[in-house]
């Protein structure tokens, strides 16, 4: 007989991959600030301090700021997150001109794109001699820090807008298993 679904539609990911276990270290993060250009220091400090994705930091508008939180919604999962902003973030945003209504913007002043970033990006890191690691990393860096520094599971993925699962998965992957 004939069936009504076709059991081929919307099959799911077919592939998994987990880059928990890739963590920037310190001296990582001091190579690229050293020898990447400042127009990607600023995306690398919101990215270690905030745990948010790439595609949410290069549309984070200044009005997400307000000198003590930053305030945002996820495009991927629609979760709205509300960070404190640390020491070193704070100044590295105080101290950042505003060419644009959007925080992070190219040499030119203008906003990234996506490509234009990943491309710009992915020059740095090899420039700094850094192998391995992604942008993306910067996520799961950002939850092995939090976690370092005391703050529960919960509070990882209050911050971060991970599942607690996916929070115990990094830990348990790197920082655990260490």
């Amino acid at each position: 007989g004939l069936i009504t679904v076709n059991p081929c539609e919307k099959a799911g990911r077919l592939y998994h991959a987990s880059r928990s276990e890739n963590v920037w270290t310190d001296a990582d993060e001091k190579a690229f600030l050293a020898s990447a250009p400042p127009h990607l220091h600023l995306p690398m400090i919101l990215a270690l301090w905030t745990g948010q994705r790439q595609g949410d930091l290069l549309r984070l508008p200044w009005s997400a700021y307000d000198g003590e939180r930053i305030r945002l919604k996820q495009g991927k999962t629609g979760v709205r997150v509300e960070i404190p902003v640390g020491a070193p973030l704070k100044a590295a945003l105080d101290r950042t001109a505003r060419k644009s209504p959007i925080m992070l913007v190219n040499s030119a002043g203008k906003p990234w794109t996506s490509d234009g970033f990943s491309v710009s990006w992915r020059k740095a890191v090899i420039k700094a001699g850094i192998v391995g690691l992604t942008f993306h990393d910067l996520r799961g860096t950002a939850v092995t820090r939090l976690a370092l520094a005391g703050a529960t599971e919960a509070e990882i993925a209050t911050l971060t807008g991970h599942t607690l699962r996916d929070v115990r998965a990094i830990l348990d992957s790197h920082y655990l298993a260490r």
